[in-house]
């Protein structure tokens, strides 16, 4: 193993680049600055570089359908295309708003979570981070959510061609990881855990106990349909009797997570609940996960979260103290509540756990409550993993 314990692989460029739409740069770019003056950046073993560029077509054509790739790449030179009929069955749906450099910056961050996967696979980083990374809705012939080329499937397929056997990829977005969950579906040296807003009701409407994988991998599916209002109790109780034991079962060689915040109670896409305090408790979590699993072999992607003056900066960059073992400041630093107020942020945080968390509601907690047990129920029942 190198002298490298977390590489961070990032450019302010990176990410999507749509009109008028929630996947704002300024929620990586933000996290990167409060990393970097917060001193993360700049602790020992942490090396910091530049995005490549694109994943060039032959490559992208490994994991993705090249009809696929041509069609990403039509729909990007002549965007107007996108409005046709044919488009839907590519999955350009009103989600992504066509534009030239489409396919460019989709392959771009395709490239970047490769180069993640490679350097943990490789040995020459313990951990990687691509802040600006954690596209988990499409399929390999198909867009999905705010993304083309879904890129924590291209971690996770960079892992395996270099000679990693086993992968467990944990998913904390909001939104369920279908794109992910179906591109391995049938592969029993992938386990892909998900923990979201059931699909009964948020996008993408999949996501149930029932959804355990293929005929030749039946088990290494393990989903958990979170009520609407979860908190942070309901992620402690769900990664402490769900996540936490499959992965151990599983036991893996190395693990992706997607670090989604997207179920922060001020986030405008969700309906859950959780507060700024819980996140540095998941972080803590999945880094002894990949201590104890997998001698610390671990791949993160960022995800979703769209307040970007709010939860993701804070997060991700906790984030990636966690992973490169450093400590947070106690204050948060003045220089970049300076860069967030020139970004836009009307007030950023002044602390790093500084919340306004929902109001207490006795009837709607006891209610969650017993919800998340028989969510969490009807997972250990359908899983074959966790019932032994």
């Amino acid at each position: 193993m190198g002298s490298t314990s977390l590489l961070v692989i990032h450019d302010d460029d990176l990410g999507m680049a749509y009109a008028d739409h929630p996947t704002d740069r300024r929620r990586h770019q933000l996290a990167v600055a409060l990393a970097r003056s917060a001193g993360i950046l700049d602790a020992p073993g942490v090396e910091v570089i530049g995005a490549p560029g694109p994943m060039d077509d032959e490559q992208l054509g490994t994991m993705f359908a090249p009809a696929f790739v041509r069609a990403m790449r039509t729909y990007s030179r002549t965007p107007q295309l996108a409005a046709s009929p044919e488009a839907r069955q590519w999955g350009l749906t009103g989600d992504i708003h066509p534009y030239p450099l489409m396919h460019h910056d989709s392959a771009r961050t395709a490239q970047v979570a490769w180069d993640a996967g490679r350097a943990v696979a490789e040995g020459r980083a313990l951990r990687a981070i691509s802040p600006a990374g954690g596209a988990h809705h499409g399929l390999a012939n198909k867009a999905g959510g705010f993304g083309l080329y879904n890129d924590t499937a291209v971690a996770i397929h960079a892992l395996r061609a270099c000679g990693v056997a086993r992968v467990a990829y944990v998913d904390l977005d909001t939104h369920h990881g279908d794109g992910t969950q179906g591109m391995f579906w049938n592969d029993p040296q992938v386990l892909t855990v998900s923990v979201h807003e059931s699909g009964k009701f948020l996008f993408p409407g999949t996501g149930f106990a029932f959804e355990v994988g293929g005929p030749d991998a039946i088990g290494s599916a393990i989903n958990v349909a979170m009520p609407p209002d979860s908190g942070d109790d309901a992620y402690r109780r769900v990664m402490a009797e769900v996540v936490l034991p499959a992965v151990r079962t599983f036991r893996p060689d190395a693990i992706v997570t997607q670090n989604g915040v997207d179920h922060h109670h001020a986030d405008p896409l969700s309906h859950l609940l959780t507060t700024m305090p819980l996140y540095p408790e998941l972080w803590r979590q999945l880094r002894e996960l990949a201590d104890d699993c997998c001698e610390g072999r671990w791949v993160a992607l960022a995800g979703g979260g769209y307040d970007p003056c709010n939860a993701p900066p804070r997060a991700w960059a906790m984030l990636m103290a966690e992973m490169a073992g450093a400590p947070l400041p106690a204050a948060m630093p003045d220089d970049w509540l300076a860069t967030a107020t020139a970004a836009g942020c009307d007030a950023p945080a002044s602390a790093w756990l500084q919340d306004d968390p929902p109001a207490t509601d006795p009837e709607r907690d006891a209610r969650v409550a017993r919800e998340v047990g028989e969510a969490i129920s009807t997972t250990l029942l359908a899983s074959p993993l966790l019932r032994g």
